[in-house]
């Protein structure tokens, strides 16, 4: 019987940017479950990119076969899910980031099950069983949270029973709960269904137990493959691969806006009600968030933590039919969008999932100071050099004149991080901020914050990890799911 299931032979691209240190070889075989981890930009999707046929070979090739050995196109037996395909299910071409909230606007959005009406509806009750998601089933794509998302995508990509399943940093955006439910899922596929579990993780502490072998990457170079066991014991080689880094505060750029507005509440919400159809998402919640006070929003998935920081940032149109109050200005009272958001950096899943833009990454980080997805006003010399020194800070400055659609998903959020710093906002909502990177800019990230937020500035954080929660936050809100 053929063990080898898919492999890849001295392969090089025929596009140079794409070329690897050295000629690409690596195989999957059954009974074999790969992590392939390294830091943000380290050419891991690339690898499963070529895997997949998506670039040409100059030299080299790409072989898959069945048991007996029969050849069969790679697309029969593999199955792969990045955080970018969500944009396959939520049509982000033809839909806004507000719509989410726009009761009105979602004409031909479909529920989740009408994504699945071609799948065995045996298996697929098995899968939603197993996942725990039954009640999504009935749910508009559009109200989904970045979290949900994730775990549909998951169980789409296992209703046509493949052979490997190569997971793009699956755990990002899920909750505790979700995340231990995913590895039982893992263990249970590959011991019933005989699946190969490929997983590409920018986070060396998410290696589930069920991985067998690690392929570390980085700057495009391929380190020989080890056993998850000498990997974890192999600290050498994590620090090669996620090199320690200590911010230098004084090199936190000067915006120019160094006088906050005077104000004593960044936010007062008064017995928040929010309802959709048949189900409550928020129910009599009230919140006062005092100047300076640093909050960390914690709940599950499908809580309502993006719903609640939709009604603070003005992206909800039901705000102004609850009782809120920012910057001691209650909401309804004459201020237009724009003065909402001037005081406000804010950033998160669901706005990353809108960033279709093909522009040069520095207009991205731009676009901060006029509140705007996409660049629509051009910054002047100040405001580019200030953009410029932000994107120098988190290291992405040769990302400067790179599109934003060919960057990686860890290195789009960091440009994304930029950009909601670049106007000094007196309120920081930085909803799952270090979403998708790695250890290294995961700790880049969490200093700044610290630093950047000092004693004025108002913070909301939002994570799924307490190593991830500022050592600045003194206070906490958590919400519970609604049934």
């Amino acid at each position: 019987m053929n063990r080898t299931i898919i492999s890849i032979e001295n392969a090089i691209p025929r596009i140079a940017a794409l070329q690897f240190a050295q000629p690409i070889s690596w195989s999957i075989e059954k009974d074999r479950h790969w992590a392939i981890t390294g830091p943000n930009g380290a050419g891991k999707t690339l690898l499963i990119d070529i895997l997949l046929g998506k670039y040409g070979l100059h030299q080299g090739e790409v072989t898959c076969n069945d048991d007996a050995g029969n050849p069969l196109p790679v697309s029969a037996v593999v199955k792969s899910v990045a955080f970018k395909d969500i944009y396959g299910i939520i049509d982000a071409q033809n839909s806004y980031y507000q719509q989410r909230w726009n009761k009105g606007d979602e004409q031909e959005v479909p529920v989740i099950k009408d994504l699945m009406r071609k799948a065995d509806k045996d298996w697929l009750n098995t899968l939603t069983e197993w996942f725990g998601i039954a009640d999504l089933m009935e749910k508009e794509v559009n109200l989904l949270s970045s979290g949900e998302l994730r775990k549909i995508l998951i169980v789409r990509s296992l209703l046509s029973q493949p052979k490997i399943l190569i997971l793009d940093n699956p755990y990002i955006g899920l909750d505790t709960a979700s995340r231990e439910v995913l590895d039982k899922l893992f263990v249970r596929l590959s011991e019933m269904e005989g699946l190969q579990i490929v997983l590409l993780l920018s986070n060396p502490g998410d290696i589930p137990e069920i991985i067998t072998d690690v392929l570390p990457i980085k700057d495009k170079h391929i380190y020989p493959s080890v056993t998850r066991n000498d990997f974890l014991q192999d600290v050498t080689l994590q620090d090669k691969l996620f090199r320690k880094n200590t911010l230098q505060t004084s090199l936190i750029p000067n915006t120019g806006n160094d006088s906050p507005i005077a104000y004593d509440y960044a936010a007062i919400l008064r017995n928040i009600h929010i309802r959709y159809g048949s189900r409550t998402i928020l129910k009599e919640l009230g919140w006062n968030i005092k100047r300076g006070e640093k909050w960390v929003l914690l709940g599950p998935n499908g809580s309502g933590k993006s719903t609640l920081l939709s009604l603070i940032c003005g992206d909800n149109p039901q705000a102004y039919a609850n009782d809120i109050t920012l910057f001691d200005r209650k909401r309804g009272t004459g201020e237009s969008i724009w003065d909402i958001k001037k005081h406000i950096g804010y950033i998160s899943p669901e706005m990353h999932l809108y960033y279709l833009k093909n522009v040069p990454c520095i207009e991205i980080v731009g676009s901060g100071f006029f509140d705007t997805i996409g660049l629509y006003r051009k910054c002047n010399d100040e405001q580019e050099a200030i953009a410029l020194s932000w994107m120098q800070l988190l290291g992405i400055e040769y990302l400067k004149d790179v599109s934003f659609l060919h960057i990686s998903s860890g290195e789009q959020r960091l440009v994304l991080l930029a950009r909601v710093l670049v106007k000094n906002p007196d309120l920081l909502i930085l909803d799952e901020p270090l979403h998708g990177l790695d250890v290294t800019n995961k700790q880049r990230i969490k200093q700044l914050i610290e630093e950047f937020c000092g004693k004025d500035k108002s913070l909301i954080y939002v994570t799924h990890y307490e190593s991830e929660i500022p050592n600045i936050i003194d206070n906490r809100l958590v919400l519970e799911k609604h049934t």
